[in-house]
C-alpha cells in the first residue's frame, strides 16, 4: 500500500460514519483531500437496517467524491470490541506468540474459534514482565461490518479498533508533549478514554454517552428520542456551575438537572478510571486532558470538566500536522470528529505505535489470494513457456514421425498379409482346442478324485472316527446316483436310483460327509480335529472360526456306542458337472 496516491479510511461510529480521503504528500506528509460524515440511526450493529444504512451512506458518499472502488482502512467501534491489557513474564521471542495464544483463550469470554483476535507488545513492562493488549471481536459481527462495507464497493486492507486509531493519531500530532495525557473520546453511546505515557497506553471503555443523556431526557419528559436530542442540544447545562463548581439546587430546570446528572456520573467513572491506571498500571497521573468524538461539541462541555478535574483541558486537533486541500478547509471545525480517520490513514504512511488489525476470514483469503498472485502469475508465465517449448518439440517430433511413416507403411502392408495368414491359424487352433478341452478335462479328472479320497483318509484321526458315506454337492444338493437327498433342515429323502441332482451349466462345488465316532472321554471334539485338519488341506475353502457351518451338531449320550457326524465341504476349486 505505500505506492498508492489515494488513502481512503473510515471510521464506524455508533451513531456516525466519516469516511476522508487523504493524498500524499511527497514523502513528508499527508493532505487531507475531503471528507464527509453521515448520521445513522440504529445502535444495533448488526442490525439489517443499520448494514442497510451503512452501505447506502458510504454509496452516497463516493459518489460525491467521486470514487467508483478504492481499498480502505477502516475502524470498528471500541464497545463492539474486547479489549485487555495483560502482563506476561519476559520469555524468548519464539515462546510469546504460544504464550498470547494461551492467555487469548484464557480472558477472551468467548469461544477462541468464534472471534477475531489480535495483539501488540506495549511498553511500561519491566525487565521480567511483558505488556500485552489484546483485541477480539465476535467473527458473525466483524463479517457482518465487513460486508456492508465491500457491499460499497470497498476493499479493506486494515481493519483497526477506533480507540487504537485515536492513540496513533495522538502520537502523531503531539509527539512532543511528555508526561502522562488523558485523551476523551466522548461518542453517542461510549465515552473511551486512552492513557498515553511515553511509550505506554492504556484504554477504557465507559459505557455513558451523548445518547445516555438523550435516552434521561426522553424518559424524564416522557418525549421521543428525537425531540430529547434536540432539547439537549439546545441546553447549556454548564452555566448553572458557578466559580467553585458547586451547583445551586433552587430553581434548576427539570432538563439541565438530568444532563447534569448524566455529566456527573461520565466525571465519576473518569476519576475512577484514573485511579485504576494508576493503582493497577503503575501509571502516573495526567497532566492534561484532550476531548474528541461528537459529544464533545456540546457547549460548555471543557468548561465543566475544567471545573471538575481542575487540569488544563484542551480539544484534541488530529489535523495539527496535516495539510488540508481546498475542498477541505472546513475540517478544522469537525476536527474532533477526525482523529480515528487520521489514525488509519497514517497506518498506509508510515510505522505507528499501535498495529492491529482485525481481518475477518474472508478478508484473509483475500489477502492471501493477492499476496500470492505474483508468484501464480509467474507460474502461469513458466507454464506457457513450457507447453511453447513441448509444441515446439512435438512440431518436430511430427515431421520426423510423417518422414519415418512413409517407410513404415509398406513394411506394414507386408505384415498385413502375414497377419491374415496368423489369423487363419489361430482359427483352426481354437477350433482344435475345443475339441481337445472335454478330453483334457476329462483326464483331470481322474486324477481328482483319488487324490481327493486320498486326502480325506490321510487327515483323518487315527482313532474312534471313522467315514461312511460320502457325495459331491452342486450347489448344496447331491449330484451322485443313489445319494441320500440333504434338504435345509438336514433331513434325508430317498432319491430315485440313476437320477443324479444337476442342472445345466452347474459345477461339482462341495463334498458331503458324513460317518461314526466311537465314544470317547473327548466325544465329538475328534470330529473338530477332522475339521482343522481339513482347513489345511489343498482341496478344500474352509474358515477355521466358522466350523460350526460346517459339522453338523450332535448330542451324545451315555446309552451309544457311536454316534454319526456330518460335514459340508466346499471345493477351492468347483469341478463342471458330467
Amino acid at each position: 500500500m505505500a505506492g498508492l496516491a489515494r488513502i481512503v479510511t473510515i471510521n464506524l461510529g455508533s451513531q456516525t460514519i466519516s469516511l476522508a480521503e487523504f493524498r500524499r504528500k511527497g514523502k513528508a506528509g499527508l493532505i487531507l483531500h475531503c471528507y464527509r460524515v453521515r448520521d445513522v440511526m440504529s445502535e444495533n450493529p448488526i442490525d439489517p437496517l443499520r448494514l442497510g444504512q451503512t452501505t447506502d451512506a458510504l454509496r452516497e458518499i463516493l459518489a460525491e467524491l467521486g470514487i467508483k472502488s478504492a481499498r480502505v482502512n477502516y475502524a470498528v467501534p471500541s464497545q463492539s470490541v474486547f479489549t485487555r491489557f495483560v502482563k506476561l513474564p519476559a520469555v524468548e521471542e519464539e515462546k510469546i506468540e504460544r504464550i498470547i495464544a494461551f492467555e487469548a483463550q484464557q480472558n477472551v469470554p468467548f469461544p477462541i474459534s468464534e472471534v477475531v483476535w489480535d495483539y501488540q507488545l506495549v511498553g511500561s513492562g519491566t525487565d521480567e514482565q511483558l505488556q500485552v493488549v489484546l483485541v477480539a471481536i465476535k467473527s458473525d459481527l466483524l463479517e457482518a461490518l465487513n460486508g456492508a462495507v465491500e457491499a460499497a464497493g470497498l476493499r479493506p486492507v486494515i481493519i483497526d479498533v477506533a480507540t487504537m486509531a485515536l492513540a496513533n493519531a495522538f502520537r502523531y500530532n503531539y509527539d512532543e508533549i511528555e508526561g502522562c495525557s488523558l485523551l476523551i473520546d466522548i461518542g453517542a453511546r461510549t465515552t473511551n478514554l486512552i492513557f498515553i505515557e511515553q511509550d505506554k497506553i492504556f484504554t477504557r471503555n465507559v459505557p455513558i454517552g451523548g445518547s445516555s443523556i438523550t435516552s434521561a431526557l426522553a424518559k424524564e419528559l416522557n418525549e421521543s428520542f428525537s425531540r430529547a436530542e434536540a432539547r439537549k442540544k439546545e441546553s447549556k447545562f454548564v452555566s448553572l456551575i458557578g466559580p467553585t463548581g458547586e451547583v445551586s439546587a433552587a430553581n434548576i430546570d427539570p432538563i439541565l438537572k438530568t444532563i447534569l446528572s448524566t455529566m456527573t456520573r461520565l466525571h465519576a467513572e473518569i476519576m475512577r478510571s484514573i485511579s485504576h491506571y494508576r493503582s493497577q498500571q503503575a501509571g502516573i497521573a495526567p497532566s492534561r486532558i484532550y476531548l474528541c468524538g461528537g459529544t464533545s461539541g456540546t457547549p460548555n462541555v471543557r468548561d465543566f470538566f475544567a471545573s471538575k478535574l481542575q487540569l488544563p483541558i484542551e480539544f484534541f486537533n488530529p489535523l495539527q500536522r496535516i495539510a488540508l486541500s481546498p475542498k477541505a478547509q472546513d475540517a478544522t471545525a469537525s476536527a474532533h470528529l477526525l482523529g480515528e480517520n487520521v489514525g488509519l490513514a497514517l497506518r498506509a504512511f508510515t510505522r505507528c505505535p499501535m498495529e492491529l488489525n482485525l481481518r475477518p476470514p474472508s478478508v484473509v483469503r483475500v489477502h492471501e489470494a493477492q499476496r500470492r498472485r505474483p508468484f501464480l502469475v509467474a507460474a502461469a508465465a513458466c507454464l506457457i513457456l513450457a507447453l511453447l517449448g513441448w509444441s515446439a518439440y512435438y512440431t518436430r517430433g511430427a515431421t520426423a514421425l510423417r518422414t519415418s511413416r512413409l517407410g513404415l507403411d509398406q513394411k506394414v502392408q507386408a505384415l498385413r498379409r502375414v497377419q491374415t495368414q496368423l489369423d487363419a491359424i489361430r482359427k483352426d487352433a481354437g477350433a482344435l482346442d475345443q475339441v481337445a478341452m472335454p478330453l483334457v478335462d476329462a483326464v483331470s479328472a481322474r486324477s481328482f478324485w483319488p487324490q481327493l479320497l486320498e486326502d480325506l483318509n490321510s487327515r483323518l484321526p487315527r482313532e474312534n472316527i471313522w467315514i461312511t458315506e460320502l457325495f459331491p454337492l452342486s450347489a448344496g444338493r447331491p449330484v451322485a446316483p443313489d445319494a441320500a437327498q440333504i434338504t435345509s433342515e438336514g433331513e434325508q429323502t430317498a432319491q430315485a436310483p440313476g437320477r443324479p441332482r444337476s442342472s445345466s451349466g452347474g459345477a461339482i462345488n462341495g463334498l458331503f460327509v458324513r460317518g461314526l465316532y466311537l465314544s470317547n472321554p473327548r466325544q465329538q471334539e475328534v470330529v473338530v480335529d477332522y475339521f482343522h485338519n481339513l482347513v489345511r488341506s489343498g482341496f478344500f475353502k474352509l474358515d477355521p472360526h466358522h466350523q460350526a457351518r460346517v459339522i453338523k451338531p450332535t448330542m451324545p449320550n451315555n446309552a451309544e456306542w457311536a454316534f454319526p457326524y456330518e460335514l459340508r465341504l466346499d471345493l477351492k476349486q468347483p469341478l463342471p458337472l458330467p
